[in-house]
């Protein structure tokens, strides 16, 4: 696995990690052997970056984590979390960023995950009634008293990202990157590459669309998450499948798998790029990971950009009621 430097930090990271969302639901019935496998293959793979979140399934996404990184596997990991959005009593996601919320988010993620500190600790989501300056005071008492190592942020635009530099450094913007969302967060992309930040891609697969795996909306299982998404409503989707015969068909080209195409343009983006692409199976996460080896050229990212144009792109990448959480 190649590796790359996080931010500013000299800390060397593995360039494709593994998004743990889907590990204990989201995405369909979990598999709990399955997915313990998965976390097994990504040590020996180099696989070293995983990333969860406290709103993950109410934090039972953390406590297994948590429970898998016993016997001595912390030390081998790279682990990140994230705090600042909870989930009210009708199931609906809420921000939180005050001070308060955050220290108890950490505590609470701490005894969950089973160890004593977070390599990287993100703001999920930035809350429009609390000035992004507090958060990041209330984050950077948590680096000080050695519960945290290196803070960041996520979905937070560029005004927001040169903010929150000014109080402490950011290590890494978390936001959505892919052939599928190409220019959504692109001002965030480049003002981190500008401040010297780490941006960390989420769903570089679109999540799983890219793979060209999912055809139809009954592709998706009957608690599957993304049936709220509006791209996989039927009509959108159905719009959306000349996108994946595309990037199909360019991967046949370039010898590889859709999926190894999809990260390694992610990747391509810049040095500060990072992915950290889903999945709760073994088969999938070493298709992934052998994405590190494929190397784009010029030319190719060229044809890339003049065949996969944005316009093949059908609906809003998140449901309306989570829009709003999203800093432009």
């Amino acid at each position: 696995m190649i590796l790359r430097t996080l931010g500013q930090t000299a800390e060397p990271v593995a360039a494709i990690g593994l998004g743990c969302m889907g590990m204990v639901g989201w995405y369909g019935e979990r598999d709990d052997r399955e997915s313990l496998a998965t976390l097994d293959r990504a040590l020996e793979l180099g696989v070293t970056h995983l990333d969860t979140a406290a709103v993950y399934q109410n934090g039972d996404n953390e406590r297994f984590i948590g429970q898998w990184l016993q016997q001595g596997r912390r030390k081998r990991v790279f682990l990140a979390t994230k705090c600042g959005m909870v989930r009210g009593a009708d199931g609906r996601p809420a921000v939180d960023g005050s001070p308060a919320a955050i220290a108890r988010s950490c505590d609470e993620s701490l005894e969950r995950l089973r160890t004593d500190h977070i390599d990287l600790f993100y703001l999920h989501r930035v809350d429009r009634n609390v000035p992004i300056e507090a958060s990041m005071q209330a984050m950077a008492a948590l680096v000080a008293a050695g519960k945290v190592r290196h803070l960041g942020l996520s979905e937070a635009g560029p005004a927001t990202l040169q903010r929150a530099c000014t109080v402490h450094p950011v290590a890494a913007l978390q936001s959505e990157l892919s052939l599928w969302t190409p220019s959504a967060t692109r001002g965030a992309l480049d003002a981190c590459a500008r401040l010297g930040v780490s941006f960390v891609a989420y769903s570089p697969l679109g999540r799983g669309f890219l793979t060209g795996t999912i055809r139809s909306i009954a592709d998706l299982p009957e608690k599957d998450t993304r049936r709220l998404f509006p791209r996989f409503t039927d009509a959108q989707l159905a719009a959306n499948l000349e996108l994946a015969a595309r990037v199909r068909m360019l991967a046949d080209r370039y010898g590889c798998t859709p999926s190894q195409l999809a990260l390694a343009w992610v990747l391509a983006q810049g040095r500060h790029v990072l992915a950290i692409p889903g999945t709760k199976k073994r088969h999938y996460l070493e298709d992934n990971a052998a994405a590190a080896n494929v190397m784009l050229d010029g030319g190719q990212l060229r044809e890339m950009a003049e065949l996969l144009s944005e316009e093949l792109i059908h609906g809003e990448r998140y449901p309306q009621n989570m829009l709003g959480a999203l800093d432009g």
